[in-house]
Parts: structure tokens; C-alpha cells; sequence
């Protein structure tokens, strides 16, 4: 595959004027990334995935970058590849992780991104620094506001349309600021104008996976939000999107959330590191929009562009509206011994989420 040859379109491929740029992507050779990873040394490893693993990396001008490098070469791993590399190569918005550039020589496949030093929120959450409880209430407000505005960019701005297909906390990574980056292309989907959804493998991974979509393969910018909403609950609560209660049972978190939420017992559902140090009308409010975006009917979820706003508190209309909907109303009958959404059938493509490899904030050269 010619690889140059995929970013033909990309000049004029996004609207407000945010393509006027000079691309900032460039084709890196294997030698500077076999330099600037120490050889792909297992002490540069940040994490590691179905695709392959992730590195740390110093270029000779200092700047640091995280290099993804495809662990078996195949025709689907190429797609992908190509898919990743193209909408990166498109898409250009503060909350979305950018491009820094690409390598293909032989059968050597990698994508070369911005480094994030607060790694992923996956790791604030659930992982390395979930102890050191640096996620106070105003960051976590604005990582939900940040990836929100990514996805809006990529669902209406971006020509085409686009569905990432994989919104979970390990695809948020944080700046040195701690703002949302939406990271990881490699399922995403172009969606052609006056579609409404693209019929698909499953692609994803459990709990976080809408249930049109992992009963059907039914692919939309909806299926994006539901996704979303797991995250915002993830956000809010510290808990994971599906619970072990014991061996043989597992709990969702929208099962454990819902009737609280109906009962108004919102403090319940705090993150307990949160030391009830947060805007109780802020957590209300994003509990709530959390669980309408992940409602199992999809024709009533919200967009992603109504998200932003019901986030930002700008109608107060709209925000009574939620807090009236009869989803609120009658705590749902619920069966810890299912998982809701029929993710149990979901495609063997779709995997648990998972802490990577203990992540490394810096690696001295």
C-alpha cells in the first residue's frame, strides 16, 4: 500500500477554516524511531493492546512522542493502520490526540502521536495513580467538557463524519494540564452523508458498547454517546464500567447507578476520593446526563453537541427537561446475574478493558 497516497483529501477536510494549517504530520524513518525508543526497550513500554504495544520516545530535538507499533503484520492490521493514520491525518481539534507522523518499511507499521505525561485516565481511575487521587472535582469536569468537545468535532465538523467506535477511559489520555485527549483511531468509521448508521463487525470493548450495536453491529454517531455515558458514570463514581460482584456475577455500572439516581441519592454514587468535595448541582447534573446517553434506546440519546451544552449548564430548559425524564422515575427491576444491553452476545472482536503494564511517566536518555 502506498501510504502517502491516503492523505490526497486531507487538505479541505475540515470546516472553520481549521485546515488553512501546513499538515504537522511527517513519514519518520524506522532508524530515528529505533533511536528514539532506545530499540524498543521494554522500559520505554507505556502500555500494550491487541494491536500491539505502545513506547516512550525522546527525538533528537528533546521533544518526547509515544510511538504505537503493530505487533503482527496482516491485512487487517494494515487496514487499520491505514484507517488510524488517515483520520489523524484529517482531524485536527485540541481534545483529539494529534499526528505526529507515521512509519511503513517492510512490515514494520507505525504511528507516531504527542506524548501525554498524565498518561490516561484509565490510570487516575483504575490504575498506577488511582491512589494518588489527582482527579479533583473541577479536572474532572473539564476532562468530561474536553472529550466531549473532541467527539462533537468528530461527529459534526470533521467531513466525514466520524465514529470512533472505542470511547473509553483508556482512549483519554491528559496533557501535562490534565485535558482530554481522545486518542486511538484504529476502529473508527467514516460515515457517509445522509447515513445513519454503517453496518459492522463489533468492534470495542465490554461495557462500554451500545446494545444496537453489539446485538446487531449497528453503528452510529449514538452509539458513540452510549459509550460516552459509561465513561461519564466511570467519571463520576471511580467504578469500572462492569463489576464483579462474585465469581459467577457481574453488575454493569448503569444497573448500579440507575436507582440511585432515581431515589435522588446522588452522593451515593460519588467517588469516594472525591471526599464529597465537589458542586453537588454539577455532579447532579452530570450523573444525569451520563445515564441518558447511555439509555438502551438509542433514539433517546441526546448528541453529542446537546451533551456539551447540558454539560456547560447552558439551558437550564433543556437540564429540567432531563431531570423530568421518565427514565428518573421508577427505579428499573434490574438482574445483577445479565449484563444489561445483551453485551454478554457481543462479538468475540469486543474485549474487556484492561490496565495496560505499569505506564512510565519519563524514561531518561
Amino acid at each position: 500500500m502506498a501510504f502517502p497516497s491516503i492523505f490526497c483529501c486531507v487538505k479541505g477536510s475540515d470546516r472553520k477554516g481549521q485546515a488553512k494549517k501546513q499538515p504537522k504530520w511527517r513519514v519518520f524513518s524506522l532508524k530515528e524511531l529505533h533511536s528514539a525508543t532506545n530499540n524498543f526497550n521494554y522500559d520505554n513500554k507505556l502500555g500494550e493492546g491487541g494491536f500491539g504495544s505502545v513506547y516512550w520516545g525522546q527525538l533528537w530535538d528533546g521533544s518526547q512522542i509515544a510511538v504505537k507499533r503493530l505487533k503482527v503484520w496482516s491485512n487487517k492490521a494494515e487496514m487499520e493502520f491505514a484507517v488510524e493514520v488517515e483520520i489523524l491525518a484529517r482531524v485536527r481539534h485540541k481534545n483529539l490526540l494529534s499526528l505526529r507522523g507515521y512509519c511503513a518499511e517492510g512490515q514494520e507499521r507505525l504511528i507516531v502521536y504527542d506524548y501525554m505525561p498524565n498518561l490516561s485516565l484509565l490510570s487516575h481511575l483504575h490504575g498506577q495513580h488511582s491512589a494518588e487521587s489527582l482527579l479533583d472535582w473541577k479536572r474532572r469536569m473539564n476532562i468530561a467538557i474536553g472529550s466531549a468537545e473532541g467527539i462533537v468535532y468528530l461527529h459534526h465538523h470533521a467531513t466525514p463524519h466520524i465514529i470512533h467506535r472505542d470511547i473509553k477511559a483508556s482512549n483519554v489520555l491528559l496533557d501535562s494540564d490534565f485535558q482530554a485527549q481522545v486518542a486511538d483511531f484504529g476502529f473508527a468509521k467514516f460515515i457517509p452523508d445522509g447515513a445513519t448508521h454503517v453496518t459492522t463487525r463489533v468492534k470495542g470493548t465490554l461495557g462500554y458498547l451500545a446494545p444496537e450495536y453489539a446485538m446487531l453491529g449497528k453503528a452510529s454517531e449514538s452509539c458513540d454517546v452510549y459509550s460516552f455515558g459509561i465513561l461519564l458514570l466511570e467519571l463520576a463514581s471511580g467504578k469500572k464500567p462492569i463489576e464483579k460482584l462474585n465469581p459467577t456475577v457481574k453488575r454493569t455500572i448503569t444497573d448500579w447507578a440507575l436507582p440511585l439516581a432515581c431515589e435522588g441519592k446522588f452522593s451515593e454514587l460519588a467517588d469516594p476520593r472525591l471526599n464529597r468535595n465537589y458542586v453537588e448541582e454539577e455532579f447532579k447534573r452530570l450523573v444525569l446526563i451520563a445515564l441518558i446517553c447511555a439509555h438502551n434506546r438509542p433514539e433517546k440519546r441526546p448528541t453529542m453537541l446537546e451533551v456539551v451544552e447540558l454539560l456547560k449548564g447552558e439551558s437550564k430548559e433543556k437540564f429540567e427537561a432531563l431531570e423530568n425524564d421518565e427514565m428518573f422515575k421508577i427505579p428499573p427491576a434490574t438482574d445483577d446475574d445479565m449484563l444489561t444491553g445483551a453485551e454478554g452476545n457481543a462479538d468475540a472482536a469486543a474485549s474487556e478493558e484492561k490496565e495496560p503494564k505499569p505506564e512510565i511517566e519519563k524514561v531518561e536518555v
